[in-house]
């Protein structure tokens, strides 16, 4: 579905040009790729909740669209004014994310079906970029704490300084989310950290995909009181799953 005609752009032409059409061929001339195109799902399955995610990133553009697999457009960006001659290039969202009690996960999936999602923007010159994103229904199954256990923040695990959070590796989708007990690669996985206690003190890393345990810098761990954490799995495929926890320091 094309919201607006654009002139068509020459065949492509220079080293650059060349390059671009070697490595995109699924590209016609009159199409350019954005230069970031992600669309995924991100579970939080402490809270029972799920939620479509976006990160767009591209060419100076005036206008931006995503088209479902059944050509519904479900986002569009139209920018006015000042903005509209200066352009836009890069855009995140995160869909609502109520609770599968509020929304069931069926009523999500079905509004979210795995397939094709077309990205369309037209550029301040009147180009067209466009990519194409597959979303799976694949979704990582959760990598819930062996130590300190998985805990309540009401109730968190009581420990003792030093801390190293450890998980069993993650290599098979949900067991009962989207579609389950399918081989799955995960990508890296992602631990998030946050003293309770007014701080504001908070750290996230990023850990390769062989890497199942995380040493709690001494910061967080050196006096008293409750630390909330959270181990997300980033699979391959894109989709996320996260797992929240509390621990507190004796």
């Amino acid at each position: 579905m094309k919201l607006q005609a654009t002139p068509a752009i020459g065949a492509c032409a220079g080293i650059a040009a060349l390059a671009i059409c070697a490595l995109t061929p699924a590209y016609s001339a009159e199409e350019l790729p954005f230069s970031k195109a992600n669309l995924f799902f991100e579970l939080n399955d402490t809270d029972g909740d799920l939620g479509l995610h976006g990160q767009i990133d591209g060419e100076d553009w005036k206008s931006m669209w995503i088209e479902s697999p059944n050509d519904t457009v479900l986002l569009q960006v139209l920018t006015r004014g000042s903005l509209r001659r200066q352009g836009m290039t890069e855009i995140s969202f995160e869909s609502a994310e109520p609770q599968f009690a509020d929304l069931p996960l069926a009523e999500f999936l079905r509004r979210f079906p795995e397939g094709v999602y077309d990205i369309e923007a037209i550029t301040v010159d009147g180009e067209e970029l466009e990519s194409e994103v597959r979303i799976s229904h694949v979704i990582p199954a959760p990598a819930v704490p062996l130590h300190p256990r998985l805990a309540a923040c009401d109730a968190p695990a009581v420990v003792t300084s030093p801390v190293t959070i450890r998980w069993n590796p993650v290599t098979r989708s949900h067991p009962s989310i989207g579609t389950p007990n399918q081989p799955v690669v995960v990508e890296r996985y992602e631990v998030a950290l946050e003293r309770l206690d007014g701080s504001g003190l908070k750290l996230l890393a990023e850990l390769p995909s062989n890497q199942t345990s995380f040493a709690v810098p001494n910061v967080f761990t050196s006096a008293p009181g409750a630390v909330k954490f959270e181990i997300l799995v980033k699979s391959a495929a894109g989709n996320r799953t996260g797992t929240e926890s509390c621990f507190a320091i004796r």
